[in-house]
């Protein structure tokens, strides 16, 4: 059997090496700190596994790249940090609409507009969620260290695999470029979700929209087989375009609920000391290392903290939330934004006026001194 192999890499080679690992086969890029070094080692790694690379223009014909390379049947990837996500959200919510399984690396900075670029953020939460127009669904993934990385990319691309949907991987600065251990482990020790292609042999049979049973739209590689409509226009089974209300409501009704009512299936999380926690911080993203340092501390001093730490940040796992937190006395939410984490969380818990923030936005790290400052107010609130 293949023995694991163990490396010390950068957060963005590990996501890199997950790629690999899940049966990457095209990427299409443009270079923007902090994700640039995604793009350097595919240049070099994806071809030697057999791979395509393309540096493209631009963000706009990067995503565009690689939704046309799924439709083909390949697994695909693209890279960019803030100003090039806000470029990508058309191209995303095509991909939302014609269901196209793709994964989008956003390795944050501070924003917005040109903002931060060599600093951390995780301001990108919402974007990722409504950065598109319209009513949709949407995945987003995070990880606070490098062996988590590398599962919740593998994780990404079953993802979108299974529910031809595209994934957003939400890393952030600091965890693109920290180095630490990276176990790698032997193929199959992961199970990987392949493309679910059709049975349907060539002719008029095939629907390219239309679910089966479990939910799952079976594909067939375009330029191949069977030939068949794709558009961002609301469409019907066949893939047409189609403003008939019930033909609208339906597909709109499908994209939504493939993801809402399999939120449970793709919620992760980690959670440490939770059982007799009277205080819980909530964090995510490398803002997580420094809550799990605190907890730590404290619980030496004998002080009953908790740590709860998101992995699935979209769909939010609004349930775990509520369940995790019930008991809690207090709830910290810890993150390097405005609070956007925060809203989600006060949304979820029973006692809205129990959760509080500790953040921070001038792109440094949030350290653990600056949740202790945030702890003692509210300790001397007598909270």
């Amino acid at each position: 059997m293949e023995e694991p192999t163990t490396r010390f890499v950068q957060g963005n080679e590990a996501c890199v090496e997950a790629a690999l690992y899940a049966g990457l086969e095209f990427f299409a890029g443009y270079p923007i700190t902090p994700s640039t070094e995604v793009a350097e080692h595919l240049a070099i790694r994806l071809p030697q596994a057999g791979g395509r690379f393309i540096q493209m223009e631009d963000e706009i014909a990067s995503i565009c790249a690689i939704v046309g390379a799924s439709l083909t049947g390949h697994k695909v990837m693209t890279a960019t940090s803030g100003p090039g996500f806000s470029l990508m959200q058309e191209g995303l919510g095509y991909a939302v609409m014609a269901e196209i399984p793709c994964v989008i690396v956003n390795v944050q900075r501070g924003g917005p507009s040109t903002g931060n670029p060599t600093h951390v953020s995780q301001g990108d939460v919402f974007q990722a969620r409504w950065g598109t127009h319209g009513d949709h669904a949407i995945v987003a993934m995070t990880a606070s260290n490098h062996q988590d990385l590398f599962d919740v990319t593998v994780e990404a691309f079953n993802i979108a695999e299974t529910f031809r949907t595209p994934v957003i991987l939400l890393f952030d600065e600091v965890i693109g470029h920290m180095r630490e251990k990276l176990v790698i482990p032997p193929a199959g020790k992961i199970p990987l979700v392949e493309r679910l292609r059709t049975s349907v042999k060539g002719g008029v049979d095939y629907h390219p929209y239309l679910p089966r049973e479990d939910g799952r739209l079976p594909m067939s590689d375009f330029g191949g087989e069977h030939r068949y409509n794709v558009t961002g226009l609301f469409h019907d089974m066949w893939g047409f375009p189609s403003n008939n209300p019930q033909v609208v409501h339906g597909l709109l009704r499908h994209l939504v609920d493939k993801i809402q009512n399999n939120a449970n299936r793709m919620a992760r999380y980690k959670e440490y000391y939770l059982k007799d926690a009277r205080t819980i911080l909530v964090s995510y993203g490398s803002s997580a290392r420094s809550a799990l340092h605190v907890v730590k501390n404290r619980r030496a001093r004998g002080e009953r903290l908790g740590l709860l730490e998101l992995q699935t940040l979209w769909p939010f796992p609004e349930h775990i939330v509520r369940e995790k937190c019930e008991t809690a006395q207090n709830v910290v939410v810890v993150e390097m934004n405005m609070g956007q984490v925060l809203q989600l969380v006060k949304q979820a818990v029973d006692d809205p006026d129990k959760v509080f923030l500790a953040n921070r936005v001038d792109g440094g790290l949030i350290t653990p001194t600056d949740i202790r400052n945030i702890l003692r107010l509210i300790q001397g609130k007598g909270v």
